[in-house]
């Protein structure tokens, strides 16, 4: 690989600028008490592990909330500010109960208890914690499918919802008697239903766009209304061919329609006072943010103003002004204030900066494809050894972000193109929904027009392709590696699935109802499709080296399926290595993060040819 250096260079000594951006100190979106907006609970990688963080606003303090070897990242304040709930699972396993902390913990004041004792572990399924203390706590078991229970200070749990399919806590109104809840009784689970009922579990009302599971429309709970008395629900719907946000009265039986006229998926959330709503817009990878007052006579739209590129989470804070976690691909990530400010700058050395995306549009089988590229700095224009980086999800997609991976490519010398194939959001509903029945084999049509695209235009050596990917991404790297075997010169899957059939029996519950609706049954019912769809099926056509990582905790994608698949490769002495991790669908330690992308690094440096890692 000819000509590869690090076009970055090293900012702190003999760091590489790539193993910076990793260590770099992060923080989230600063997630505030609805009663108490001074206390504010935020995620941060200081230590590095991703843990919660306590922050008192009025006095500045800061306090790390828990402390555990694998992470945690699942935590939430109560109304009145006084405690926090995180989720306590096992290394990364997502199986396991609600811990509850006071905020303002000492000592051994700091020690955490149960947050609802009654109940034994299960994967979460929502949260809502209600002003009087009463929490409504959603629960999935591969024995139970869905439970709801509603869990009083000081008593014992109620269950006040069942069923085998999915389903989950959207929200508990401002004065606790109205709970909102997303289900997929209907057997859809890329789209759900919703359903309003009162803390005893009686329905109070019901919206359906699916009807019955026939039509492929979907609902989402963005949030009552943050006021007594109001019975106003937000919700997330598709009936346009897009996410827009509409009113839904479940007491008064009233829709509200919002003349929100923008071309991308629409999100928001209610300011405070519930007088407008805090609009998020997301069109071909990039967002906005907008406000919108809905009792202007036509809606009144007004922009917020924030840099070119991605915003990752919003809030309308009390007294109006908004905050919103930014980056760009070239900048890293920064909370900020419409006032201008930094509302929250982390202690420590900032992340250096990476090269932009420029974006290209591919003409595919289903449609045009959006690609994201990354070319290395410098005069040289290609080819260049090219890094297909494939997103996960499959319903989510690669945007005009900071991401650190695909930046340690660049500093590399590779280019790097992220795809946002079909099953993509930010495209509208039909391209998220052409991900049906041909599962994976749809994704790799899109892959390989750009793949296409980028060895014509010159970007791309063709003899030095690589595909990698982790999840969803993992899973399209193997089955591309056995389906296009002549295209890619290495693979590199993280946390991928390998064998469908397996993957499908060990799965939690959650994602078995997503592959029925994808692949049309279960695998004894679809068993052709199953099968179509599996790297599995293809692993004997792979020629190029594979590696694969994996954690082997992962209820997502589970290291017994990821087995099968590397005993297919040792049979026939393919080239390849594995490495197994002691995490969940990936690990939220930073030393670990960057171990797995030198291996990544490292394996392709010395198959594809190149100077030593960070040379």
């Amino acid at each position: 690989m000819g000509g590869m250096t690090e076009s970055t260079g090293s900012t702190n000594g003999s760091v590489p600028a790539w193993e910076q951006r990793f260590r770099a100190p992060r923080v989230s979106l600063p997630d505030w008490a609805e009663d108490a907006p001074d206390r504010a609970l935020f995620v941060s990688n200081a230590t590095g592990t991703y843990e919660l963080y306590a922050w008192d606003r009025s006095t500045g303090e800061q306090r790390q909330v828990t402390d555990r070897p694998n992470g945690t990242t699942d935590g939430v304040l109560t109304p009145d500010g006084e405690a926090v709930w995180w989720f306590d699972d096992t290394d990364g396993d997502e199986f396991g109960v609600w811990m509850r902390q006071p905020f303002h913990a000492r000592g051994a004041g700091a020690v955490d208890e149960p947050a609802a004792p009654g109940l034994g572990p299960s994967y979460p399924a929502g949260l809502a914690i209600g002003r009087d203390g009463t929490a409504v706590i959603g629960r999935s078991t591969d024995e139970d499918g869905t439970t709801v229970h509603v869990v009083r200070p000081g008593a014992a749990p109620v269950e006040i919802y069942r069923h085998r399919e999915s389903a989950g806590v959207g929200d508990l109104s401002h004065d606790g008697s109205l709970i909102a809840l997303e289900h997929t009784e209907h057997g859809d689970a890329m789209h759900s239903a919703l359903r309003v009922v009162r803390p005893d579990g009686t329905t109070v009302a019901e919206l359906d766009d699916t009807e019955g599971g026939t039509k492929e429309l979907g609902l989402v709970v963005l949030g009552f209304a943050p006021v007594a008395g109001d019975t106003r629900l937000l919700v997330g719907h598709q009936r346009r061919g897009r996410w827009e946000p509409m009113i839904w009265d479940p007491v008064a039986g009233t829709e509200t329609d919002l003349a929100i006229d923008l071309p991308g998926d629409v999100g928001a959330e209610w300011y405070a006072d519930g007088s407008a709503l805090l609009v998020e817009h997301g069109f071909e990878a990039r967002s906005e943010l907008w406000r919108y007052e809905p009792v202007a006579a036509d809606g009144d739209l007004v922009r917020v103003e924030t840099p070119a590129g991605s915003v990752s989470g919003a809030t309308a804070r009390p007294d109006g002004t908004v905050e919103y976690l930014w980056s760009s691909a070239a900048e890293p990530p920064v909370v900020r204030s419409t006032t201008g400010a930094v509302v929250l700058d982390p202690p420590g050395a900032k992340a250096p900066a990476s090269v932009p995306v420029e974006d290209v549009w591919v003409d595919g089988p289903g449609g045009r494809i959006h690609a994201l590229v990354q070319r290395p700095a410098g005069p040289g224009q290609g080819p260049f050894p090219t890094v297909f980086e494939i997103h996960g999800g499959p319903t989510w997609h690669d945007s005009d972000a900071f991401a650190a991976g695909p930046a340690a490519w660049v500093d590399h010398g590779y280019a790097v193109v992220r795809v946002n194939y079909r099953g993509s959001t930010g495209y509208g509903r039909a391209w998220t929904d052409a991900l049906k029945h041909r599962v994976g084999l749809i994704e790799l049509e899109d892959i390989a027009a750009v793949r296409e695209w980028a060895v014509k235009s010159g970007l791309a050596d063709p003899a030095k392709l690589v595909l990698a990917g982790g999840s969803w991404g993992g899973y399209l790297t193997l089955l591309g590696l056995g389906t296009q075997p002549g295209d890619w010169a290495v693979g590199l899957a993280a946390v991928p699935v390998a064998d469908y059939v397996t993957a499908y029996h060990d799965e939690m519950e959650a994602l078995k109802a997503m592959d029925r609706t994808l692949l049309g049954g279960t695998p004894e019912e679809v068993p052709d499709r199953f099968e179509a769809s599996s790297p599995l099926t293809y692993v004997d056509a792979v020629r190029a080296p594979v590696y694969i990582s994996a954690g082997v905790n992962d209820p997502r994608c589970p290291i017994r399926q990821v087995e099968n698949y590397v005993d297919r490769l040792k049979g026939r002495d393919a080239v390849h290595e594995v490495y197994r991790y002691d995490a969940g669908h990936g690990s939220l330690v930073v030393e670990e993060r960057i171990k797995q992308v030198r291996l990544e690094l490292d394996f392709a440096r010395r198959h594809l040819g190149g100077p030593a890692e960070d040379a």
